[in-house]
């Protein structure tokens, strides 16, 4: 699978705390014309010690900076036994209608992660197949 620079949130971003993803993916205008078509995908790079899960949001605003409007269109919940195995897919989200021009990844985190690594971008699921 061949993936852009622009759809990657995250790239083997260590998580230490709860925070944003390192990217936002710019949609250039709003619309829900992928809706359907696109899933964001999220791969555990290193394995995850200390923490109990990681809610793991979908979310958009009309800002870039996401300081106001901001909105979670979905979110998947990963577990700590899930976050122990290395090199593992950990979720495919789908993206639903109600998209901003914005999109990032937002985690929650529960305990006191150590170390862990993850990978998170949005693939279109006709490339998957």
């Amino acid at each position: 699978m061949l993936l852009d620079q622009n759809v990657i949130f995250s790239d083997a971003q260590a998580l230490r705390a709860t925070g944003a993803s390192t990217n936002t993916v710019d949609l250039t205008a709003a619309g829900d014309a992928a809706q359907g078509r696109l899933v964001v995908l999220a791969h555990a790079d290193t394995a995850f010690a200390g923490a109990t899960q990681i809610v793991c949001a979908l979310q958009t605003s009309d800002k870039s900076d996401f300081s106001s409007g901001v909105v979670t269109l979905a979110s998947a919940t990963v577990t700590g036994t899930q976050l122990a195995d290395t090199a593992k897919n950990l979720f495919a989200l789908g993206i639903p209608a109600g998209m901003k021009r914005y999109l990032r990844m937002y985690y929650t985190v529960t305990g006191t992660i150590t170390a862990g690594a993850i990978s998170c971008c949005v693939v279109d699921i006709a490339e998957t197949k």
